[in-house]
């Protein structure tokens, strides 16, 4: 039975897709990153590093719309739909923008705010987010980061906050109608225990060769069904595996416990990794989102985007994200009964020869501490043809860019897929290169047109945003109907910063070739260090890459890596003293394998 159980879900992952046809118009989707137009920041202004930046993202419903409150971003933002999102400047806000803010709808009468990057702040409050004349509760509440206000039904306050590799989350009752006035007592409701959960451990894929500690911070309350689930974030924003987590509790205050199927939100693999310090909120048709921070840094540890996932609730009351290929195109909240599910549609651009117009510069480049760079400068290769190849911009690496000789409509980018395929959207990354942009700069946009070819020699525009107006550091763009093409070429008109500069382009479908088999022996060894285990099957032949799956029971796998080539993984996230089911797929640009029968790791 379970076996005809995965059967069927691979199935249904692909169903939509193969049945459309070049007549007939997508469904509408979204892929993370979201394409915001992200806010300079200028917390290393003073350094000349310029960079876009979104994270900590604080999102309610209210009123039947949608706002979006992010670290620094000198305003916020606003949607109808969870689809579209437009920047509000507002009459009043925090000058160096808010940082780690809270926000909170109260019967939609009002909504507040709070997030002074001093640590020090009183409530705010508006029944005008749109205008945005913020006014102040008269108090202060002092000695916070990272804040979440929470208003019970029954009207008690509270706020809860936490960003340290020392201290815990902690709590505090608020007087609502006493103008916010905090009581005195504290309350301290957990901390990170890293002894037993691997992927609370501090670094890239948990480790760090000298700090041990990981940061605890981030938290947000959700009340479903009468349960209290706080959540909170770790190990550290830069990294891959930093995710949220829960603990459960039946009083705002606690005593709470332990979520066993925790991260409740995590990404580690694919092209732009993680998921932690996020909001989570439910949208006018009852569906739940949790909005977190990816990981970019490659100019700061800093550079961050925002993602978005469906969230939801089993019988069992465990709260749990679907974060599987977390960033492939994902149904849009308007699509019912499917909402923010994978679309089945694959990448078609991984690893394919790319030839480019010209080289200024090629990197690698990373870092987990501002100012301490792990950089690879990549030589300019040209094939017999004498065309400039490059990797960079199909390699499913954020970290990875190519900057252009000049920012002008001289340049190009061209993918060959080597097979025709069925094209059904594109994402356009670019890259911050000695922008020298900080904060909010005006009539900033992105002008390029899209092009694919079946021989190489004749053309067809397929994307024309030549008259764009619009800022899309991350630009997805769907197309109305699929076309079926074998090259795919991008041809440059305009960027808003001084260098024109790419970390990829991505190229979305399903190819017409066959899916890989399923995987065949799995091999499990759970180390000695019981939150790390090591898992090597044999190669798959046509596959691209693997997602291993994990969970408490074989109908809750609710996490996943997904690596690209590899025929190994080793996971350092797992709870020491969980058993854990397990299951595997193999996936190319023609689609999923059948999963493995899930198999307990003792």
């Amino acid at each position: 039975m379970m076996r005809y159980f995965y059967i069927m879900v691979a199935v249904m992952a692909v169903m939509l897709p193969f049945g459309v046809t070049a007549q007939e118009s997508l469904p509408a989707t979204y892929c993370n990153p979201v394409n915001l137009d992200y806010t300079y920041m200028i917390y290393n202004s003073h350094k000349d590093i310029s960079y876009r930046s979104g994270a900590d993202p604080a999102v309610v419903e209210f009123r039947g719309e949608y706002y979006m409150f992010v670290t620094r971003s000198m305003g916020y933002w606003h949607s109808t739909d969870l689809q579209n999102w437009d920047f509000i400047e507002p009459q009043r806000w925090y000058f160096q923008g808010s940082n780690a803010p809270a926000a909170f709808n109260y019967k939609d009468s009002v909504l507040y705010v709070a997030g002074n990057p001093s640590g020090s702040m009183s409530i705010l409050y508006t029944d005008d987010p749109k205008k945005g004349d913020w006014k102040g509760a008269p108090s202060i509440i002092h000695n916070i980061q990272d804040p979440a206000l929470f208003i019970d039904d029954d009207g008690e306050a509270y706020m809860y906050w936490g960003s340290s590799n020392k201290f815990p989350i902690r709590a505090r009752k608020m007087n609502k109608n006493k103008r916010f006035v905090a009581e005195d007592k504290k309350y301290e409701l957990f901390n990170l225990d890293e002894a037993a959960h691997g992927w609370e451990r501090f670094g890239e894929n948990n480790f760090h060769p000298t700090l041990k500690e990981g940061y605890i911070e981030g938290p947000w309350m959700t009340k479903h069904d009468g349960k209290y689930y706080l959540q909170y974030a770790a190990p550290g924003t830069q990294f891959n595996v930093y995710g949220d987590g829960v603990y459960i509790a039946d009083h705002p205050l606690g005593p709470y416990k332990y979520m066993p199927n925790n991260p409740m939100c995590f990404k580690p693999g694919g092209f732009m990794n993680g998921a932690g310090h996020g909001s989570t909120m439910e949208d006018t048709s009852g569906q739940f989102w949790h909005f977190a921070s990816m990981a970019l840094a490659s100019n700061a540890h800093w550079e961050r985007r925002i993602c978005m996932f469906p969230t939801h609730f089993d019988k069992d009351g465990l709260m749990y994200s679907n974060t599987h290929y977390g960033d492939y195109p994902r149904f849009a909240a308007t699509e019912e009964g499917k909402k923010g599910e994978p679309t089945g549609w694959m990448l078609l651009s991984y690893n394919k020869p790319t030839t480019i117009s010209s080289v200024y510069l090629q990197e690698r480049r990373s870092t987990s501490t501002d100012g301490h760079y792990d950089t690879e400068e990549i030589p300019t290769v040209r094939n017999k043809k004498g065309e400039i190849e490059t990797t960079v911009l199909t390699d499913e690496n954020t970290k990875s860019f190519w900057v252009a000789e000049a920012n002008d409509d001289s340049q190009w980018v061209k993918i060959d897929l080597q097979k025709p395929s069925n094209i059904y959207a594109l994402q356009v990354n670019y890259h911050d290169h000695k922008s020298d942009i900080y904060g909010r700069k005006p009539d900033m946009y992105h002008r390029y047109k899209v092009e694919v070819s079946k021989d190489g020699k004749k053309w067809e525009t397929v994307i024309d945003k030549s008259n764009n107006d619009k800022d899309v550091p991350n630009d997805y763009v769907q197309l109305k109907t699929p076309v079926k093409a074998r090259y795919v070429r991008y041809n440059h008109i305009h960027a808003p910063t001084p260098y024109f500069a790419l970390s990829e382009i991505r190229i979305f479908g399903l190819g017409e070739g066959a899916k890989p088999k399923m995987v065949k022996n799995l091999k499990i060894n759970r180390e000695e260090d019981r939150r790390e285990a090591q898992f090597n099957w044999d190669a798959v032949k046509g596959a691209q890459g693997y997602n291993i799956y994990w969970g408490i029971a074989p109908d809750k796998l609710y996490n996943s890596w997904l690596v690209y080539d590899k025929n190994e993984l080793k996971i350092p996230s797992f709870d020491r003293d969980t058993p854990y089911y397990i299951s595997i797929e193999a996936f190319n640009e023609n689609g999923i394998s059948e999963r493995t029968e899930p198999v307990l790791m003792k």
